[in-house]
């Protein structure tokens, strides 16, 4: 009997080359040098580098959020660099989702309206089986009717998490997640990263200073000076540490 052909994993997305530099002439700053990476759909990884490694910059650039001077990003197969900023808005609102490190919660409205948000300015209406499973995964049953003044700064973070997870993005990215909780709450929301794609399959890309944040992903990119330079797989707190004391980083 042969054994079973494995399908390759699907690239949910894709640096090619990528160059960001800001300004110009002999006060240019190449912000990214040629950056390439590949992102498997299911998989959750943590971009690692010290201030001014271009850990942001690349992130925006992979979101959409900023656009390169040249390169291009492939999200689940659709080249977004040369997108219009109707046709770009609307790939962020169905298949990005977003967690940055201060919320960015509307503080009038309740953390169910939080959530629902993205799907309003889509038009679309939640799905019932996958609301319950978000709301279930992060524990916000008892919160949905909080404002965020009302919520603890984990329970903020979470409600972010959910807001970002119910359009069922192709990929989440989290901006220094953690940056502004305690100890316990940041490995609560670093948890649930961990468990959104262990469970439901899907992509996390975070940027991180925090070798135990990185060390609850699959694979850690690091970079500096514009540039990858290395890959780690199965990170441990440990194991970050090492390499960054070993590059100077």
């Amino acid at each position: 009997m042969q054994p079973p052909v494995l399908a390759p994993p699907r690239v949910a997305l894709e640096a090619t080359d990528l160059v960001k530099t800001y300004g110009s002439g002999g006060t240019a700053v190449r912000a990214l040098d040629g950056v390439t990476a590949t992102f498997t759909s299911g998989e959750f990884t943590a971009i690692m580098g010290p201030s001014g490694s271009g850990k942001s910059t690349l992130m925006h650039c992979l979101a959409g959020l900023d656009t390169p001077t040249s390169g291009s990003v492939r999200i689940g197969g659709t080249e977004i660099s040369g997108l219009g900023d109707r046709a770009l808005t609307l790939l962020r609102r169905r298949r990005i989702g977003f967690i940055f490190q201060s919320f960015n919660l509307l503080p009038t409205l309740t953390a169910e309206q939080n959530i629902l948000l993205p799907l309003e300015l889509a038009g679309r209406k939640p799905d019932p089986a996958w609301w319950d499973a978000v709301i279930r995964s992060l524990g916000l049953a008892d919160r949905l009717h909080h404002r965020p003044s009302e919520l603890s700064g984990g329970q903020q973070q979470r409600v972010a998490c959910a807001r970002a997870l119910i359009t069922k993005p192709d990929v989440m990215f989290g901006d220094e997640p953690t940056g502004n909780l305690d100890s316990r709450s940041g490995a609560e929301v670093l948890g649930f990263l961990s468990a959104s794609v262990r469970e439901f399959g899907q992509t996390v890309v975070m940027v991180t200073h925090d070798p135990v944040a990185a060390s609850y992903a699959g694979r850690v990119l690091f970079l500096a000076d514009g540039r990858v330079r290395g890959e780690m797989r199965a990170p441990t707190p440990e194991s970050v540490l090492d390499y960054l004391k070993q590059t100077g980083e």
